[in-house]
């Protein structure tokens, strides 16, 4: 199958703050939410690795990327309105959401205060029920990125995003990976962050009741496993999968992985 893959001509929302969206691929809608610190762009593998076998909306979140960067602190809401904004304006009503770490709590955010705007669900390294210790650790990680610039940040977490064999086989994406958070405005990094160490819906799970995929790697200390559970079990309808000997950044490291998993996944949906 040829992928059919097109750059909007004027690929800004109209919505403020506006937001640098692609649309791509061809079948049921998908909309890709990254995490904090990224952009699109980190779904390129897996986007590539669909192969066109579904209509993709990838954007960048506001304070990342092309995307217009306001005065933060942000909340998950303004991430949410900002989501919702961009599916209106592109006439998506109901697509698949699959949301990576920060997307994840996005993509549960959507599903929770506007469920009749999500088909399936696929939660990603992302966050549920943080232990005491968990939320000190990410409060701390908060106060050095808010004190620090990103770069710094980067350096301070490359270990627990990149298993040790990728950082040696693949320096190339662990640079690149590092560049794009080292261009990135440290204002809107920390009010991103923000967002992801002070949201937690764990309480409110049960009342998700779409088809939900969720997927963490087994060595991920800051999306660990135990969560992943936790949320597959407060979640009736939902599958969970563990992914070996992976970590935190399973989009670059693992593409055609996660691809497969979506796959499968949002093609059973239908």
């Amino acid at each position: 199958m040829q992928t059919l893959s097109t750059e909007h001509p004027l690929p800004f929302s109209t919505h403020d703050p506006r937001l640098y969206y692609i649309q791509e691929g061809r079948g049921p809608d998908l909309v890709l939410i990254h995490g904090v610190g990224s952009q699109h762009a980190d779904w390129d593998g897996v986007v590539r690795a669909l192969d066109g076998r579904f209509s993709i909306l990838r954007y960048d979140l506001r304070g990342h990327g092309a995307s217009a960067a306001p005065v933060g602190p942000y909340e998950i809401e303004d991430f949410t309105a900002d989501l919702i904004a961009l599916m209106d304006e592109l006439e998506l009503p109901r697509p698949h959401v699959a949301g990576f770490s920060l997307g994840g709590l996005i993509a549960q955010s959507l599903a929770l205060t506007h469920p009749d705007r999500v088909n399936a669900l696929a939660l990603l390294g992302t966050v549920a029920g943080r232990t005491a210790e968990e939320r000190a650790r990410v409060e701390g990680r908060l106060e050095f990125i808010a004190a620090s610039h990103p770069a710094d940040y980067f350096d301070q977490s490359v270990d627990r995003w990149f298993t040790p064999g990728f950082q040696t086989a693949h320096p190339d994406i662990v640079a690149a990976r590092k560049a794009v958070v080292t261009a990135m405005d440290g204002a809107a990094y920390a009010a991103a962050y923000h967002a992801l160490a002070t949201t937690d819906f764990a309480d409110r799970l049960p009342e998700i009741s779409h088809r939900t995929l969720v997927a963490t790697g087994e060595e991920d200390i800051g999306s660990n496993p135990r969560m992943a559970q936790l949320m597959a079990d407060a979640i009736a309808n939902s599958r969970l999968e563990i992914l070996s000997g992976l970590r935190h950044s399973i989009l670059l490291e693992a593409p055609d992985t996660v691809a497969g998993l979506l796959s499968e996944f949002f093609a059973e949906a239908h």
